[in-house]
């Protein structure tokens, strides 16, 4: 769908979106361009390698560039999985925008039932653009759009239900490829350990079979020590990145299922509250 080039409405998801502004299809809801997060990992990785060319020598400059190639993957797994997170962030803020919009007509007493359902679907057209893009609004419209065909008011509290679970379903997915990287970006630090551990310990056999002088093994332990150095530091930055990124998409999640929450809340107190389904059951909700 192509974004519009006049866009009177209050809500709009191509206009809104951050993926649409960067040229690229929107994840759905808060899902997001597996692509363009690839591309703006790459492009925080080379910002920031070139940022610290220029820096002054200093212990994180060389935590970063002088243990190996271990580091580098993991600061590329983590402006990764930071995209993720920062890209969710601004999608659920435009979600969340729904909420503050009514849906039902300025009207005291207003029942929602077969022949006034269109009124409400109206509001909501008028109000955005691409109503299915907000998942609020995916609710109510696909509840009312079937409301002919709904017996109870209890059958509609059912559909929102079921609506809930699948949206709670559909956030949990969206987290798999963050989750993927909060575990592989320890264990980078962890094979960093490894390795720098090998060399030291192969610098040092090589060093005591090579000679006895002690000035010559006090010289040469030197080198050993770059090796515990890889060793230690390596697990130190992974695991300073995975935590930061661990609190990052722990409140982010807390967020979105506060959001999801929010949408059964509005759903109850707008639509399920002011429902008439059949003139055979006013009062039973």
């Amino acid at each position: 769908m192509t974004r519009p080039n006049h866009d009177p409405y209050p809500l709009s998801w191509y206009r809104n979106d951050l993926e649409q502004r960067f040229g690229f299809r929107g994840g759905r809801f808060t899902n997001v361009n597996a692509k363009l997060m690839f591309l703006l990992a790459l492009v925080g990785t080379t910002l920031f390698y070139i940022t610290l060319f220029f820096l002054p020598d200093s212990f994180f400059k060389a935590m970063c560039t002088e243990r190996g190639v271990i580091p580098y993957p993991t600061v590329f797994f983590g402006f990764w999985t930071l995209a993720i997170l920062a890209v969710k962030w601004s999608k659920l803020r435009e979600q969340r925008k729904a909420l503050a919009f009514p849906v039902l007509p300025d009207t005291i007493g207003f029942v929602i039932s077969p022949n006034t359902v269109d009124l409400v679907l109206e509001i909501i057209r008028k109000t955005a653009s691409d109503p299915n893009a907000y998942l609020l609004y995916r609710r109510i419209i696909s509840t009312l759009s079937n409301l002919k065909n709904i017996g109870r008011v209890s059958d509609v509290n059912d559909i929102l239900q079921s609506h809930a679970e699948r949206d709670e379903n559909a956030l949990e997915t969206t987290y798999t490829l963050v989750n993927g990287f909060l575990w592989a970006i320890p264990v980078l630090g962890f094979i960093g350990t490894v390795l720098g551990l090998s060399v030291a310990i192969g610098g040092f056999g090589a060093v005591l079979s090579s000679t006895t002088e002690l000035d010559t093994i006090s010289q040469s332990l030197q080198q050993v020590t770059a090796g515990l150095a890889t060793a230690f530091e390596t697990t130190l930055l992974a695991l300073v990145i995975a935590l930061f990124l661990y609190l990052m998409a722990t409140a982010l999640r807390k967020a979105e299922e506060e959001f999801l929450d929010s949408c059964a809340e509005y759903c109850n107190s707008h639509i399920v509250e002011h429902l008439r389904v059949s003139p055979f059951e006013p009062d039973e909700e």
